[in-house]
């Protein structure tokens, strides 16, 4: 007994990295779609310790303790693992869904950029306004697409971020979105239980993308975003929204978090997708939106190599396993992770 406890608490130990998306569904209420984690109630921790903010320093995507940049290579295999990867797809290829000219496309505002009114379809469940959102902020697929139009505005004076989805900018310089959150970068809480934010799984997007210029640096060094075809009613911390009616226990819900398996080489992939696909191993993916399967976002920049980010198409469902994420959770209302 003694040695299964000193396993769990080493695995536990080792959690947090220190380096420094389809409509939202209206919500299931909390108490029907949070399911238990899997290491103990969701729902246990005290409120008073629901976040934590670094107030100095540099403004990183959150601090390092955050969920996002958790290291999940060592965690245990969840026990539904091989449920979850089949229901999304065990033979379906993983698909890059960023690039030279597709992705989500991040804007960042300077210094004092003005707030403006935002105007939300899901306003229960929004961040009210204004938003420091210029009107020539970039949209995901472009100023005439449809599909998700998520808008995401980075402001690093403030160190803070502003999500947006389903966005149209008005005559007047204001917006329609269909919700919106708004992200201290420095600190760890997360949404209100129930609530959904820019996705579906009420995440943030930001830290789950991708960015050009990481992949340059040779280290991505936090988790990536994905979606599934279809998932359960029912969210896992650190997600705090279901987008389903769907009841069936193989499904996955959201907030699931899946890891490339160790054994798989990507000694041989160019430089770009060989550093998305270690932080597919060390990180791991989050799942955040239902969509195709496998799809992992990432940002739109000119700076991705398409060609080289092909090679990720190689990997497919058997190459991927869920971890139970729950042993890294210290409060069910904080993003903050173990040790």
């Amino acid at each position: 007994m003694r040695r299964t406890i000193a396993v769990v608490l080493a695995l536990v130990l080792q959690g947090c990295s220190h380096s420094a998306t389809r409509p939202p569904a209206p919500p299931p209420s909390a108490e029907a779609s949070a399911l238990p984690a899997a290491g103990g109630g969701l729902g246990a921790a005290p409120a008073s310790a629901s976040a934590s903010s670094a107030k100095a320093g540099p403004c990183t995507i959150f601090p390092a303790d955050n969920v996002w940049h958790a290291d999940v290579s060592k965690l245990p295999v969840h026990r539904d693992s091989a449920s979850w990867v089949a229901s999304i797809g065990a033979a379906a290829h993983a698909h890059p869904d960023f690039g030279t000219t597709f992705g989500i496309p991040v804007t960042s505002v300077p210094a004092g950029q003005a707030g403006v009114k935002v105007t939300f379809e899901y306003a229960g469940e929004s961040d009210p306004g204004p938003y420091p959102i210029p009107r020539n902020a970039r949209v995901e697929g472009g100023a005439d697409a449809g599909g998700d139009r998520h808008v995401i505005v980075q402001d690093t004076a403030a160190c803070k971020a502003y999500e947006l989805y389903n966005a149209t900018v008005q005559g007047d310089g204001s917006w329609k979105a269909g919700s919106g959150a708004v992200y201290d970068l420095r600190g760890n809480a997360l949404r209100k239980s129930g609530w959904t934010s820019a996705d579906a799984a009420g995440l943030p997007i930001l830290p789950g993308l991708p960015r050009a210029d990481e992949a340059a640096a040779g280290k991505i060094d936090h988790a990536i975003r994905f979606t599934a075809p279809k998932t359960r009613k029912a969210f896992i911390w650190p997600a705090r929204h279901a987008a389903s009616d769907a009841t069936d226990a193989a499904l996955p819900p959201m907030g699931a978090r899946f890891r490339l398996k160790a054994s798989v080489d990507i000694s041989k992939y160019p430089p770009q997708a060989r550093a998305v696909a270690q932080a597919l191993k060390t990180y791991g993916a989050i799942l955040a939106d239902n969509g195709s399967p496998w799809y992992f976002t990432g940002t739109e920049d000119a700076k991705w190599s398409n060609t080289q980010l092909d090679a990720l198409k190689a990997l497919k469902g058997t190459d991927f396993e869920a971890v139970d994420s729950s042993l890294l959770m210290v409060d069910a209302n904080s993003a903050r992770c173990r040790p």
